[in-house]
């Protein structure tokens, strides 16, 4: 087929979320789909590499991504997607969660009036795709692509059914309808139906035609855009409004804040795909996981001969149908069956695997104690690269700092601490009220407290240092930025 407008397949790359059902390796500012949990790479990465591989499968041109996410995660999604050689063809912020349906419609705005780069198209096909998921099957998932293609030309707005491998509770239903009679393998959707209890779900793998819902989508922007109008008015109005208000930063473009804020948080299944006569699905097994719990991790991980999935420095005796990751140390497991142990340099979790679900007590637990090991991790990413605690006690405070070449942070000053840096490797260039210094490997400067100063790397390698901050206090609050070559806020 000749590729035009109307059949290149435009990939939409969900990557909002925390994923704290996988605490405490997924933390708020650095959620599952950007770790590395099924493979070399991150969640993220596979999700762009296994759209773009579409095009080798299914013989249609298949678009540079339209990403959506927030403020918290562009630079490190962005980081991501760059090691890998791919470039998105727009980087959606949302400046507040909103839901699955207020964000896809940002992508089909996109494509329905297009931008100084993308032309007008209505007909445009979108592949919504989650970046949080793993599929292992990669030509049964372009197959099933490639069918859903066919019934999304033809007007329908089409998901992808899994088929179940057992009575999953944790996961909603779809039962298949009639066969769609002009595009073979796709059916229409009879109902949707909401996460069942254990015998329910049984009730549908006996019965037959049920499957899983996905979560993943391919239609016609222009199609989204009607249904959403005709069953979520509100939702277009207030996404329209966004859009049309969006401004352009670099790589990034930022829909208007407060008309964003003002959209209706709902998910495309409830404003869209539930109440249109239009839904069709398309059933497949492709080796496909939300990745949503860490039994659901243990299931797709490679295992040995006791059933265990170990990673990491490991030592398991007497030990089966667990998982056990070790981040930092040592874990050793002794007689225990069915449990997952994960450590990481600042919190370890130990639970049965059947209990994978009630890990949202902890979190509301650590959240309502304000226990920043449910936000963040010891090494904490900036855009710049990423500074770990080492040590802390009173009024004093150590750090391991990495920038990474050309990089640089803000121009900034502290009301309440001083700080000592120590160059471990690489070179840095130091300026403390407009005085420039380069330090080399065990040079070491001081900043005393309440003198603007910036740190860069200006070497082709990256820069290690230590610093060691002293002062009445040491929150990470206390910068008052003048400059920023990243534009965070001042």
């Amino acid at each position: 087929m000749t590729a035009t407008a109307s059949n290149t397949l435009h990939p939409v790359i969900l990557c909002g979320g925390s994923g704290t059902r996988l605490w405490p390796l997924s933390r708020n500012s650095y959620p599952k789909q950007l770790l590395p949990l099924t493979g070399q790479h991150t969640l993220l990465q596979y999700t762009a590499q296994r759209a773009a591989a579409l095009h080798n499968s299914i013989g249609e041109p298949v678009a540079a991504p339209i990403v959506i996410t927030n403020e918290d995660h562009r630079f490190l999604v962005r980081q991501q997607l760059h090691a890998i050689g791919h470039t998105p063809a727009t980087t959606y912020l949302e400046p507040t969660g909103r839901n699955t349906a207020p964000a896809i419609a940002l992508a089909a705005l996109h494509l329905v009036h297009g931008t100084a780069h993308t032309p007008a198209n209505p007909a445009a096909l979108m592949l919504v795709l989650p970046a949080d998921h793993a599929i292992s099957n990669q030509d049964a998932f372009a197959t099933a692509v490639a069918t859903a293609a066919q019934a999304a030309a033809a007007g329908h707005l089409v998901t992808f059914g899994i088929a179940p491998t057992g009575p999953e509770t944790g996961y909603g239903y779809i039962q298949a309808g009639a066969p769609l009679a002009a595009t073979p393998g796709a059916h229409a959707v009879a109902r949707f139906v909401e996460k069942p209890d254990r015998a329910t779900a049984q009730g549908f793998i006996d019965e037959g035609g049920y499957c899983w819902n996905s979560g993943m989508f391919l239609f016609t922007a222009g199609r989204y855009l009607q249904e959403l109008q005709q069953h979520r008015p509100d939702i277009l109005q207030a996404a329209t409004a966004a859009w049309q208000g969006r401004t352009q930063d670099a790589d990034f473009c930022r829909p208007d804040a407060a008309a964003f804020a003002a959209c209706p948080a709902e998910s495309i299944d409830y404003a869209v795909m539930q109440p249109t006569r239009h839904a069709a699905v398309v059933p497949v097994s492709m080796g496909w996981s939300d990745v949503g719990s860490w039994d659901s991790l243990w299931h797709i991980s490679p295992k040995d001969d006791h059933g265990n999935a170990l990673q990491g420095d490991v030592f398991a005796h007497g030990t089966r149908n667990s998982y056990v990751r070790a981040e930092s140390r040592l874990v050793a497991v002794v007689g225990l069956s069915d449990v997952v142990v994960v450590e990481t340099p600042d919190a370890v979790l130990v639970m049965h695997k059947d209990k994978a679900q009630d890990i949202k007590q902890a979190i509301t637990h650590f959240a309502r104690h304000q226990r920043k090991e449910q936000v963040e991790h010891r090494r904490v990413h900036r855009p710049w690269g990423w500074y770990e605690g080492i040590d802390a006690g009173e009024r004093f405070q150590v750090k391991r700092i990495m920038v990474e070449p050309g990089a640089k942070l803000s121009l900034q000053m502290h009301h309440h601490r001083a700080e000592h840096w120590v160059v471990v490797s690489g070179t840095a260039k130091v300026t403390i009220d407009g005085q420039e210094t380069l330090l080399a490997e065990n040079q070491s400067t001081y900043i005393p407290l309440g003198h603007t100063h910036r740190l860069e790397n200006p070497g082709k390698l990256p820069l290690h240092l230590i610093e060691v901050q002293s002062g009445s206090y040491l929150g990470e609050d206390d910068i008052v930025r003048f400059e920023d070559h990243y534009g965070r806020p001042h």
